[in-house]
C-alpha cells in the first residue's frame, strides 16, 4: 500500500479500492457531524455519481434517497454484503431505522455505518480508532461503533473542551453553552498499541507541591530517600543520618554520592537527607479522558488557516503518540486542511489522506509544502489527462463544476475566489494570482476565468472587461476545450502588461488549455515574485514529539 499519499475522491470506494485488510495503525476521522452548520462538500465520487448524503454549498445537511437506501440494503442484506457485514451490525441498523425513521438523522449513520465497517477492516490487529464528533450523533455512532467493533473494545470517550463560553449562549438562551467535542475510541483487539501521554500540572498544584526554587530559578519539590525494601548496598549511614526503623535508602552508596555531587539532595534541619524532582523533569499527569489544555486552532494564529472545521495539531500530536508508533501507518479519510497529516509527518508516522472536495486537496497540498516542504506529494485519484478532466463533470451538476474549476485553479497556482467558503456570484472571476510590482511591496493580480464548457470569444472579451473594471494587470483564461483562432485574435488585442520589477513585457490575456497543462506542463507567464494561493501554514520541524509538546 502507498503512503504519504493524497487520494481525490469518496473515501468509501477508495477504501475498498486501495487499502488492504490490516494495513493501517491507527485511523482519525474528523466527519461532518449532522449539525446543520456551513461546513464542507462531502461524498460525491470523481466520476461524478452523486449521493443522497452530499452537502450543498458547503451545509452539513443529509438527505433520506436513493443512494442512502441503497446502502442500508448494503448493510443489512447477507446476499448483498456477501458475509461482510456481521449480523450484529446488520441488527442494530435495522432497529435504528425502524426507532428513528427516514429522516436526516438515519441518512448521517447510515453512510456513517457503511465506512465504519470498511474502517474496522482496514485496521491491523493492534490498530485504534479515534471518531471525532459532537453530541449531536455522538450516542447513534456509539451505538453503531459498538455493533462493528464489539462493545468490548471501546476504550474511552474523550472530551475535548475546545473553548471556555461560546456564542450559542446568547440572550433568551435556554441550554447551556456548547463547548465540547466527543473522541470515541475502539480498539482492534485488547492488544492495542499504547504509549502512555501526559497533560501538564494544574498551576496551582504547581504551587503548593513545587514550592522550592533553586538559585537558577528552577522549581523543585522533595521527596523522602528511603525504601521499604533492601536493594544491595542499602543499610549505611549517610552523613551523620540513618533510613527510618525497617527501612532501607533508596540509593546504594555510590548512587547517593552520586546524586550528592550533583545537588540533587538537600537535607531537613536535623540532617534527613531529600531527593530533589526538578518541575522542569516531570512528565505531568497522565492524561484523562477530559482534555481542557488543548486549545482550538483558531486561537492559535500561526496554525490558524482560515478552514471553517480545523483541529489543532496539539489534539492530533496526542493522539497519534499515544496510540501509534514511530514508522506506523495513520489514515484520515475525511482530511479537511490535513492537520492528522501534520501532526503524523511531524512525528515519524507514514500517512495516508482522503478528501472528496478538491479544494481539500489543494489546501492539504499547500500546507504539507509549506510545513515540511513536501512539493512533490502524489495525488491518487485526480485527472491525469483530459478525458479523465471531462469525467469530473459526468453527470455532476454545478457541484461538478466548482470540482473541475478548484482542481484547475490548483494545476496554475491559484486562489479560490473568496477563500475556502463562499460559492456564489464571482463576478466574472473564478480564482485570482497575486504577485509583487513594486519594490515597497506593491500587489499585481492575475485574474483567472475557468471554462469547462464550450467557449467563444465574446468570453474573451468578457475578461477584458473584468480586468478593467477590476483594474488588474493580467487575466488567464483557463479552457478545457481548445482555444480557437478568433480567441487567440482577441486575447492578442488586450496588449502587454510591462513589470516594473523584472523589465519583462506579458501577455495581459493569456488563453491556457487543459491540455496543455497536463500534456505539456505549461504554466502562466507571470511575474517571478508570486505569492502563494494560500495562507501559509508554520514551518513544521519533522522530529519525533517530546512530551512537552502535547501540552498543546
Amino acid at each position: 500500500m502507498q503512503t504519504n499519499v493524497l487520494y481525490y475522491g469518496d473515501n468509501l470506494d477508495i477504501l475498498r479500492r486501495y487499502i488492504p485488510d490490516g494495513s493501517v495503525d491507527l485511523v482519525y476521522l474528523d466527519p461532518p457531524f449532522n449539525s446543520n452548520r456551513a461546513y464542507n462538500v462531502i461524498f460525491k465520487d470523481e466520476s461524478g455519481r452523486n449521493t443522497d448524503a452530499q452537502l450543498l454549498a458547503f451545509e452539513d445537511t443529509w438527505h433520506w434517497g436513493p443512494d442512502a437506501e441503497a446502502q442500508y440494503a448494503y448493510l443489512t442484506n447477507t446476499a448483498r454484503n456477501q458475509g461482510r457485514v456481521s449480523s450484529t451490525v446488520s441488527t442494530i441498523v435495522a432497529a435504528l431505522r425502524s426507532g428513528i425513521g427516514e429522516n436526516q438523522m438515519m441518512a448521517y449513520l447510515v453512510e456513517m455505518a457503511v465506512r465504519l465497517v470498511e474502517l474496522h477492516r482496514v485496521l491491523k490487529p493492534t490498530g485504534s480508532l479515534y471518531l471525532h464528533c459532537d453530541p449531536t450523533a455522538s450516542h447513534y455512532l456509539r451505538v453503531l461503533l459498538d455493533a462493528i467493533f464489539g462493545a468490548e473494545r471501546f476504550v474511552n470517550e474523550v472530551v475535548w473542551k475546545r473553548s471556555s463560553a461560546h456564542s450559542d449562549v446568547v440572550q433568551g438562551a435556554r441550554h447551556y453553552g456548547r463547548i465540547h467535542d466527543t473522541l470515541l475510541f475502539y480498539t482492534k483487539s485488547d492488544d492495542r498499541t499504547w504509549t502512555t501521554s501526559y497533560e501538564p500540572y494544574d498551576p496551582q498544584y504547581i504551587e503548593s507541591v513545587y514550592r522550592s526554587v533553586d538559585k537558577d530559578g528552577r522549581r523543585y519539590q522533595t521527596q523522602p530517600l528511603h525504601a521499604a525494601k533492601p536493594g544491595g548496598d542499602t543499610l549505611y549511614e549517610w552523613k551523620g543520618a540513618l533510613p527510618p526503623p525497617g527501612r532501607y535508602w533508596a540509593f546504594s552508596r555510590d548512587n547517593m554520592e552520586k546524586l550528592d555531587r550533583e545537588g540533587r539532595i538537600v537535607y531537613s534541619r536535623n540532617g534527613v537527607p531529600r531527593y530533589k524532582i526538578y518541575l522542569d523533569e516531570a512528565l505531568g499527569v497522565a492524561a484523562q479522558d477530559i482534555w481542557a489544555d488543548i486549545l482550538p486552532a483558531h486561537n492559535r494564529p500561526k496554525e490558524r488557516l482560515g478552514y471553517p472545521t480545523q483541529k489543532p495539531v496539539g489534539l492530533l500530536e496526542r493522539i497519534i503518540s499515544t496510540s501509534s508508533n514511530p514508522g506506523d501507518v495513520v489514515l484520515d479519510p475525511f482530511c479537511g486542511c490535513g492537520t492528522a497529516l501534520v501532526a503524523a509527518q511531524k512525528l515519524d508516522r507514514r500517512w495516508v489522506g482522503i478528501d472528496v472536495t478538491y479544494l481539500s486537496i489543494a489546501v492539504m497540498k499547500a500546507r504539507l509544502k509549506d510545513s515540511f516542504g513536501l512539493a512533490d506529494v502524489e495525488v491518487i485519484g485526480q485527472p491525469t489527462e483530459v478525458d479523465g478532466a471531462r469525467a469530473m463533470l459526468v453527470g455532476a451538476g454545478l457541484e461538478g463544476q466548482y470540482q473541475f474549476q478548484w482542481w484547475a485553479l490548483d494545476l496554475i497556482g491559484a486562489q479560490p475566489l473568496g477563500g475556502v467558503q463562499k460559492k456564489g456570484a464571482d463576478r466574472g472571476i473564478d480564482g485570482v494570482i497575486s504577485f509583487s510590482t513594486g519594490p515597497r511591496g506593491e500587489v499585481g493580480r492575475a485574474l483567472v476565468s475557468v471554462k469547462s464548457g464550450s467557449v467563444n470569444s465574446s468570453m474573451v472579451r468578457d475578461l477584458k472587461g473584468v480586468l478593467e473594471r477590476e483594474k488588474a494587470e493580467i487575466g488567464l483564461f483557463v479552457t478545457l476545450e481548445e482555444a480557437s483562432g478568433p480567441m487567440q485574435l482577441e486575447a492578442t488585442t488586450a496588449g502587454v502588461y510591462q513589470s516594473a520589477l523584472s523589465g519583462r513585457e506579458y501577455p495581459r490575456i493569456q488563453l491556457i488549455t487543459i491540455r496543455e497543462l497536463l500534456e505539456e506542463h505549461r504554466r502562466p507567464d507571470l511575474p517571478v515574485l508570486v505569492l502563494p494561493a494560500y495562507q501559509q501554514a508554520e514551518r513544521v520541524e519533522k522530529k519525533a514529539a517530546e512530551q512537552g509538546e502535547l501540552f498543546g
